[in-house]
Order: C-alpha cells, then structure tokens, then sequence
C-alpha cells in the first residue's frame, strides 16, 4: 500500500491542512504526517545488526535500498505485538534519509486543520523529553502525533544538526538584527538557537508554531517601526500545530509590509514536490533538516542590508 503522493495531500498550498496516517501499538493511538510516508508493508523479516541501538530491529531491504527499521513498542516501552504476523512496517522519507518503523496496525489516514492540534502539555508529555509533537482531535478519539525527527536524533545522533557545522564557518561576528524562529520541536529549537547564537546572532525570537510567530509578527507591524528593524528574517518549520509554515509564509508574503522579511522554510519535509509549494506561497529559500551551516549561510545572505536595532538607553 503506498501513501498518496504530496501532491494529492493539500488541493491547494498553504491551506494549513494536512493529512494523517493513523496507526496503533498496543491499543494507543498516534499519528504521523502522510508527507514522510513512502509506503506501507506488511512486517518483513529483519537482519539484527550486532551492537546496534536497542530500539533497531534490524535491516531490511525492500527495494534496491537498505532501511533501518525501529520497533517503536521497544522505543516507547509498550507491550509487544498480541499477532506479530500481520504487524506493519511504515516506510518513511525525511530529512533525506529512508527509515521504516514497526508498528501494530494502521487504521487509516484522515484530513485534519492544524487548528485542531493542540501543543502537548509538557508535565504530562515529559518536556524537551518527550516524543509527542501534537494532539490532535478526530472523531472524538485523541491522536498522538510522534515527533519522528527526535526519535530518530536519539536513536542515530549523527543525523541530526551538528554544532560542529557551525563551527566550519569559522570566526564570525556578533549580529544583533533580530531572527523569528518558529518551531514546535522543544528539542530541535533549542539546538537551532543554540547554532545561531554560535553563529553570531545573538537576538533570536523563538516561537512554539507558525499562530505564535504570525501573533508576534503582526504586534511588530502594529508598532509603524521599520519592520525589518523588528523582524529581519524568519526561519520556520513546515508541520506545526495550530499554523504550519506554509500558511505563516503565505501571510507574511500577502502582507504588503512584511513581504520585505525574508522567510527561510527549515523541514525534514523539504524534497521537489514541497519545494514547488514553498515557492508558490513565496519563500525566499528551503532547506532541508539538519544542514544547519547552510541555514546560517542564508540568514547571512539576507540580512546584509537589515538594520540593526537601536541600543535601549
């Protein structure tokens, strides 16, 4: 069973909708983004890899490429499978890479606002620790949206954002022109600010989800100052609960005002197909996680001529 092609998921870009394959371990019930989704299979069977991580199950190749699969019940301490025969394997694409996680059951793939996805609550969802990105509400059932990027960093570190890309630039200088973040991830945004700053831009702004960030940014057009004085460029993910990036950019780029501040689409989800959306709504660049010192490299590009901001007396 293969998922629908990206083109298929959104009848029109920056609609701030999406689609979701919903599946079960145990009897929980979480969610994943049908844009990472290359296919659905039935459970194969697996080579084990000596001295891997606990959470890998093995190898496999479906095709002409080899893919790691992790056993998400192991990763999120659930019991294992009542009938590991019909279990499923969700082969996934992000951030370039090709994973496919175990899973018990699929129960089906539904279209959903993200208005209707809620930020976790970070006592009950274990903070920077934990692996929910969204609850989202459908047919009075709550879905549990993983965040798949950290589960794979913790599991595969080097596929994340290195500090040490930043480090290669060598030295820089300090910038005070201010950068809007807009990230969900509580991990991922402290380690995308953490590299700005190691970069020399020192004033960042981080927000939670694109509402946030369009929140902030329409209080700065409010102020009648020089707009790019306040905002000199925004850096945002693309899956975000409440308004995701394409709906922020198509905002920003509608606005005869902020259209002036570059926005840089950051994503695992960057590939051609989401690359035509983000043009069509006016991106100024995309970038694909974790390539952080060319993210760096671009906010230098377009921030040359940002003023800095005045010095508080």
């Amino acid at each position: 069973m293969e998922a629908p092609k990206h083109s298929e998921i959104l009848l029109e870009s920056g609609t701030n909708e999406l689609q979701v394959l919903e599946f079960k371990i145990d009897d929980h019930l979480f969610g994943i983004n049908v844009a990472k989704v290359e296919e659905i299979l039935v459970v194969r069977e697996t080579t084990p890899m000596q001295k891997s991580h606990p959470d890998v199950e093995g190898i496999f190749r479906p095709r002409d490429d080899v893919v790691t699969v992790i056993d998400m019940a192991h990763y999120l301490n659930l019991p294992a499978s009542s009938d590991p025969e019909h279990d499923i394997f969700i082969l996934t694409r992000f951030n370039q890479r090709q994973f496919a996680f175990h899973v018990h059951s699929v129960v089906g793939i539904i279209r959903i606002s993200w208005t209707h996805m809620q930020k976790p609550d970070q006592l009950i969802y274990g903070g920077e620790e934990g692996v929910a990105t969204a609850i989202a509400e459908f047919d009075g059932q709550l879905i549990t949206i993983l965040d798949f990027e950290k589960i794979v960093v913790e599991i595969c570190p080097q596929t994340g954002i290195q500090y040490e890309d930043v480090e290669k630039l060598g030295m820089r200088s300090r910038r005070e022109c201010p950068i809007l973040i807009a990230e969900d991830s509580m991990l991922l945004s402290k380690i995308i600010v953490e590299s700005l700053h190691r970069a020399g831009y020192v004033n960042t702004v981080k927000t939670d989800n694109g509402q946030e960030a369009w929140d902030y940014l329409s209080e700065a057009l409010e102020s009648g100052d020089d707009i790019r004085s306040l905002v000199a460029c925004v850096v945002s993910d693309i899956e975000m609960p409440q308004m995701d990036g394409h709906r922020l950019t198509k905002l920003i780029k509608e606005s005869p005002v902020l259209r002036k501040i570059p926005v840089i689409l950051f994503s695992s989800l960057i590939d051609e197909e989401m690359r035509r959306k983000g043009e069509q709504l006016g991106a100024d660049a995309q970038i694909s996680k974790p390539e952080i010192a060319q993210l760096v490299t671009l906010i230098d590009k377009f921030t040359t001529d940002a003023p800095e901001p005045e010095a508080d007396e």
